[in-house]
């Protein structure tokens, strides 16, 4: 059941984001921005860990779950190093998934064959 929650939790957040591209006039930029935005704000109020526990990866691995964990982190640090936890709790929270980024982005750059569109 734990895979059909994080299925069905993960493809409303995209579904979402979905319609907002094609039906309003914000850039997917904006939108992406604003998801990492919303999840910091739902992790704040509190409301976006309950919404972990129930459907797992489907609420971690979207956009508003990379703004969770840097709330998290943030708030980790900040109890744990006051004040200095506000300016490196978000890095060493996400730090896992911006080395990955990094990693296999650098990866698949060496990897790849980029061709000309024209």
């Amino acid at each position: 059941m734990e895979y059909v929650n994080a299925f069905w939790v993960g493809g409303a957040i995209c579904a979402v984001c979905q319609v907002f591209i094609d039906k309003t006039k914000l850039t997917p930029a904006r939108i992406l921005v604003s998801l990492v935005v919303i999840g910091v704000f739902l992790q704040a109020i509190g409301v976006y860990q309950p919404l972990v526990d129930y459907a797992g990866a489907g609420a971690t691995v979207p956009l508003l779950g990379f703004g969770y964990s840097l709330a998290k982190g943030v708030a980790k640090a900040v109890a744990e190093s006051g004040l200095l936890g506000v300016f490196t709790g978000g890095v060493t929270g996400a730090a896992g998934g911006i080395a990955a980024a990094i990693v296999f982005g650098c990866l698949f750059a060496l990897l790849a064959k980029p061709k000309s569109k024209s």
